[in-house]
């Protein structure tokens, strides 16, 4: 099996040790400050899953797709961030080359949208998206460490594609040390992230406080409450289902599970916010906004949180 890791963050690299481990075979597209350091040192993995190394012979990595010669993938794993959804697109679509009839391309990454933004540039037999709930954080170029786990990874198709090619590489990220397995119900799966980013996500990067703390406090389980009924009353009209009927349903496993696996963890978004990066607050609370506009829905928890996040990126840029 061959892979294609396009977007050498976190999760690319966490999803890379898994494969190596897995003796599938595996190229890194990623920046520079990436590239060099893993050719030199290869790439190490660390935290509650296992520790993994793997020498830089095992694997090949690149600074562009122009690099890559006579190389065919079964699969290209997308983990750039969301707003790099388009430029991800557009370039990999210039690489017929990096394709034959078979090769799937798995989209790694937070918020909804992104597969309509491939849309633009792929069928929809090739598109498939994953759902992850892992927490990936490089401490450093070439290293991951994997912090929290609450689920297995989840792989499938929006639009109905054939899951029977997507089975090698669940097979291939299990044996890497990660849970991961197909499934008919990732719209449910997306959104049930979506609400579990949405709820946590800005406001543990505006209060800087681990998501244990946030369902903890009265004062921000109140707030939290109003983004998850919010996104519940946009998602009905737009024709999106989750696992759960109602809000209540939902947070009942959000306060009883979901949040005491994840209670150590970091925001991403305070991550970037920290590191003086861009956020994917557009693709979370964001396209909460926009569906809601589209549907004459009312979402001020979410719109609050969405531009106080926008105001502190905009002032550590």
């Amino acid at each position: 099996m061959r892979a294609l890791i396009y977007g050498g963050g976190s999760v690319g690299l966490g999803v890379a040790s898994c494969l190596l481990k897995s003796k599938a075979q595996v190229d890194i597209i990623a920046r520079e400050d990436t590239v060099l350091p893993l050719r030199k040192d290869g790439l190490v993995r660390t935290g509650i899953l296992g520790d993994y190394y793997t020498d830089p012979a095992t694997f090949d990595c690149y600074l562009s797709l122009d690099e890559i010669q006579k190389k065919v993938y079964d699969y290209i794993l997308v983990c750039t961030k969301s707003f790099d959804s388009f430029e991800a697109a557009k370039d990999l679509s210039k690489y017929n080359s990096l394709f034959d009839k078979e090769t799937k391309i798995i989209l790694f990454q937070n918020g909804w949208g992104n597969a309509e933004v491939f849309l633009s540039f792929f069928s929809t037999e090739r598109i498939y998206n994953a759902r992850v709930i892992t927490g990936f954080r490089r401490v450093k170029n070439n290293e991951v460490l994997i912090t929290v786990h609450a689920d297995s990874i989840h792989i499938g198709s929006l639009f109905g594609g054939d899951l029977s090619g997507i089975e090698n590489l669940c097979e291939s990220i299990r044996k890497g040390d990660i849970p991961c397995e197909k499934t008919d119900e990732i719209e449910k799966d997306i959104w049930a992230k979506m609400l579990y980013n949405c709820a946590l996500n800005p406001l543990g990067a505006i209060l800087d406080v681990p998501y244990g703390v946030l369902a903890e406090r009265e004062f921000t389980r109140i707030i939290m409450k109003g983004i998850v009924e919010e996104i519940f009353n946009v998602m009905k009209p737009a024709g999106y289902k989750t696992h759960w009927r109602q809000p209540s349903d939902f947070l009942e496993v959000f306060y009883k599970k979901l949040v005491p696996d994840t209670a150590e963890h970091k925001s991403s978004t305070l991550q970037d916010i920290l590191a003086k990066k861009k956020t994917e607050v557009d693709a979370l609370n964001g396209a909460v906004i926009k569906l809601a506009k589209e549907y004459g829905a009312e979402v001020p928890y979410n719109s609050v949180v969405y531009n106080m996040v926008k105001f502190i990126e905009a002032g550590s840029s």
